[in-house]
């Protein structure tokens, strides 16, 4: 379990975290959702340690994280992966090298086991025999899968994306987000996913923390969503025309069964 209490972070005169306690638990997926700006990324990466946090605690398995001695905080690092919004493939490495890349800087095992190992991890993504291809030769759903491969290629405890949903159409996003539950239960890792798409929300949201102006206004699981009693959440979540449409739907399934 991964815990913080009190995280805050300014940059400048501009505050951004004021105050945020919550976990992460493993095997479920974790989301952190809000509109633009309300500090998801930034809370993601100062958990990661991409960023000092200004103030507060961050524990991995009742470990604080930056009161660890280096070579334990790189132990940490090495059990995490990430998918970064843009993806952060090298184009200067075709498919399989970029998969391979953690393992290149963080292990020193034998090159056969690590390319075994990189084209394993790009079947379990479903592309498998596209090692050879260039990034460029790769539709921007299949980069998003490379993505995943190489962030599970290390075998993580942790895993943490940033809006993997983000430029993809509807069925490749629900393509991504059945793959990241499959990988967190399969796996039992701690997963993190920073979002804003209500489909996500409603398919793989097990544990929702929705953020509104760096502050934590509501916590709970896709089935809570609709008995949310949190003005900023709703305001978020119903704003969206699908989620009107099944929001109506749902108070004529209580309606029906609740008739005498």
């Amino acid at each position: 379990m991964i815990k913080f209490s009190n995280i805050k972070k300014s940059f400048g005169n501009k505050t951004i975290l004021k105050g945020i306690s919550g976990s992460f638990d493993n095997g479920v997926v974790n989301l952190v959702v809000g509109a633009s700006g309300t500090g998801k990324s930034v809370l993601m990466k100062c958990v990661v340690g991409l960023i000092q946090a200004d103030h507060g605690k961050i524990l991995f398995d009742n470990k604080e994280l930056f009161k660890k001695d280096s070579e334990s905080l790189n132990n940490i690092r090495r059990q995490t992966g990430m998918l970064f919004q843009g993806g952060a493939l090298f184009d200067s490495m075709n498919v399989e090298e970029n998969v391979r890349f953690p393992l290149d800087i963080l292990t020193d095992k034998p090159l056969k086991e690590k390319i075994e190992r990189a084209n394993f991890c790009l079947k379990k993504v479903g592309l498998e025999n596209i090692g050879k291809k260039r990034i460029s030769e790769l539709s921007g759903g299949m980069q998003k899968r490379v993505g995943i491969a190489r962030a599970i290629v290390n075998k993580p405890k942790y895993l943490f994306f940033d809006e993997p949903n983000s430029g993809l159409d509807p069925q490749t996003a629900l393509m991504i987000d059945e793959l990241i539950k499959e990988i967190t239960h399969e796996y039992n890792t701690i997963t993190v996913v920073v979002t804003h798409d209500i489909n996500s929300m409603l398919t793989i949201g097990e544990h929702i923390m929705f953020l509104y102006k760096g502050k934590k206004t509501w916590d709970g699981s896709s089935e809570e969503i609709f008995n949310s009693d949190s003005e900023t959440f709703n305001d978020f979540f119903f704003s969206s025309e699908m989620a009107k449409i099944i929001r109506k739907k749902f108070r004529k399934n209580v309606l029906k069964n609740n008739k005498p």
